[in-house]
C-alpha cells in the first residue's frame, strides 16, 4: 500500500502539514558547487582541451578532437528521415502546433510623440545566439528540444546551438530528429558543467551565447547558476509537480493516472490531489493501489508519492481554489465538470489544464503552450518559456530641443538632489 498523505484543511495543523509537504531544500550542495566551479573555471582556460577531457570522462568517450564531438546536419536529417512513420508523424505534429502557438506571441515595436517633438518608444530585439541544453544518457526527451528551440526559432534568434551528452557514444534519434525539425544549427555531443562553460564562454569551436536554456541535472543546474550574468538563463527549475483540483466527477483512474504522471519524473517530483469530497479521495486512492503495480517506473512513483504526493480535502471549490493559489504549481488541472468557471480565481499556476479531458501530458508534448514552466511555488512570479524570452528591448528616447527645455530642467535638479553634479550641468548645458 502507498504511504501518500492525506488531511484535511479542518485540521488544526493544516497550514503547518501543507508548509511542510511543499518544503523543498533547493540549497546548492556544496561538493556540486566546489565542482562545478572547477570545471567551468578549466573550460574558461583550456576550452575544447577541457570540454574533450571532461566529456571523455564522464561519458565514457574516447574523442581526439571537438569535431569527432559535433554533428553534421545530414546526421540530423537522416535521423528524422529514419524514424518509423508514426513517431516521425507525431513529433511533426507535435512542433506545428508549439510552433502555431508561439507565433502568436511576438512583441511588437513601439512609439509615440509628445506635443513638443519628443519621442518615446520601444525597440524590440532578438537574441543573436541562443545555447539550448537537452538532457541525454537515462533522459530523453525530443519534446524538449521542440519547446525550446521553436520558440527561439520564432522569436527570430540568428543561431541555435545544442549540446547533449551522448554517454557511451549512444545517440538518440528523436532527439535529433527533434533538433532536425526545430531548426537547430549546430550540435554539440556534450553535455554536464563543461557544456554549459563552453556555451558561456566560448571555445575556439563551440561559440558563445547570448542565453542558455533547457533542463538538466544538478550539476547543470549549478553551472547555469555560476554563469548567469555572463549569458542569461532561462531558470534554475525544481523537480516536477502536479496539482489537481478535482470536484468529485473525474473518473479516479484518470486522475490516479495524471499524478502517477508527475510522479515517475523522479523521487523528488510532486504530486497533490485537492478535493471537497472524501469518498473521492477513497476510489482515488483505491486507484492507485490498483494501477500502480502495472506501471513499468513503479518504485520511483511509489517513493515520490510517499515522500512528496498528498490527498487533501477541502470545505469547498472556493477553498480549494485559495489552496491552489499558495502552492502556485507548475501544472495545475482544474478536472471538473464546470472548469472554466474557476479559471478566474486562479492567480498563480504555471500552465492551467481546463477540464476533466485536459490532462497534463497532453501540454508536455503537443497542445502547443510550452511545457518549460515555473516551478517550486516560483509561478507568482514567473511565466512559461516563449518567444519573450529570447527577445529583449531597447528604449528609444528622442528628445528635442522644446523638450529639452522641460526635461533639462526637471533632470537638474534631481540630479542635485542625488548629488550628482555633472548629471545637472549635462542636462542644464541644453537650456536656453
Amino acid at each position: 500500500m502507498v504511504a501518500i498523505k492525506r488531511f484535511s484543511s479542518t485540521d488544526t495543523d493544516f497550514k503547518a502539514q501543507l508548509d511542510a509537504l511543499l518544503a523543498f531544500e533547493g540549497a546548492q550542495d556544496e561538493k556540486i558547487d566546489q565542482t562545478v566551479a572547477a570545471i567551468l573555471a578549466d573550460v574558461k582556460a583550456r576550452g575544447d582541451a577541457a570540454v574533450i577531457e571532461y566529456t571523455n570522462r564522464f561519458d565514457r568517450l574516447s574523442a581526439k578532437s571537438m569535431a569527432e564531438l559535433e554533428l553534421s546536419r545530414a546526421e540530423l536529417e537522416a535521423a528524422l528521415n529514419g524514424l518509423p512513420a508514426d513517431r516521425r508523424a507525431a513529433l511533426e505534429a507535435a512542433a506545428a502546433r508549439v510552433r502555431a502557438y508561439h507565433e502568436r506571441q511576438p512583441l511588437q515595436d513601439w512609439q509615440y510623440e509628445e506635443p513638443d517633438g519628443t519621442l518615446l518608444g520601444q525597440k524590440i530585439t532578438p537574441l543573436d545566439r541562443v545555447g539550448l541544453y537537452v538532457p541525454g544518457g537515462k533522459a530523453a526527451y525530443p519534446s524538449s528540444v521542440l519547446m525550446n528551440a521553436i520558440p527561439a526559432h520564432v522569436a527570430g534568434v540568428s543561431e541555435l546551438i545544442m549540446v547533449v551528452p551522448t554517454p557511451d557514444g549512444e545517440h538518440n534519434q528523436l532527439v535529433l530528429a527533434a533538433a532536425a525539425l526545430a531548426g537547430v544549427d549546430r550540435v554539440f555531443c556534450i553535455g554536464g558543467a563543461q557544456a554549459v562553460g563552453a556555451l558561456a564562454y566560448g571555445t575556439q569551436t563551440v561559440p558563445q551565447v547570448d542565453k542558455i536554456v533547457g533542463p538538466g541535472n544538478a550539476y547543470v543546474a549549478a553551472a547555469k547558476r555560476r554563469v548567469f550574468g555572463i549569458v542569461g538563463i532561462d531558470m534554475v527549475a525544481g523537480p516536477s509537480e502536479i496539482l489537481v483540483v478535482c470536484d468529485g466527477s473525474t473518473d479516479p483512474d484518470w486522475v490516479a493516472m495524471d499524478l502517477f504522471s508527475q510522479a515517475e519524473h523522479d523521487e523528488l517530483a510532486q504530486s497533490i490531489l485537492v478535493c471537497p469530497d472524501g469518498a473521492y479521495l477513497d476510489r482515488v486512492t483505491a486507484s492507485i493501489e490498483k494501477l500502480l503495480p502495472t506501471m513499468p517506473r513503479r518504485a520511483v512513483i511509489e517513493a515520490s508519492l510517499s515522500g512528496r504526493g498528498a490527498l487533501i480535502q477541502v470545505r469547498d471549490m472556493e477553498e480549494a481554489c485559495a489552496i491552489a493559489n499558495r502552492i502556485a504549481p507548475e501544472h495545475l488541472e482544474l478536472s471538473m465538470q464546470d472548469a472554466e468557471a474557476w479559471v478566474p480565481k486562479i492567480r498563480h499556476a504555471g500552465a492551467i489544464f481546463i477540464g476533466p479531458y485536459t490532462s497534463e501530458s497532453l501540454g508536455d508534448y503537443c497542445a502547443g503552450p510550452n511545457h518549460v514552466l515555473p516551478t517550486s511555488g516560483s509561478a507568482r512570479f514567473s511565466s512559461p518559456l516563449g518567444v519573450y524570452d529570447f527577445h529583449k528591448r531597447s528604449s528609444l528616447i528622442r528628445v528635442s530641443k522644446a523638450g529639452a527645455q522641460t526635461l533639462g530642467k526637471i533632470a537638474s535638479t534631481l540630479a542635485h538632489g542625488e548629488g550628482l553634479p555633472a548629471h545637472a550641468k549635462s542636462a542644464e548645458f541644453r537650456l536656453d
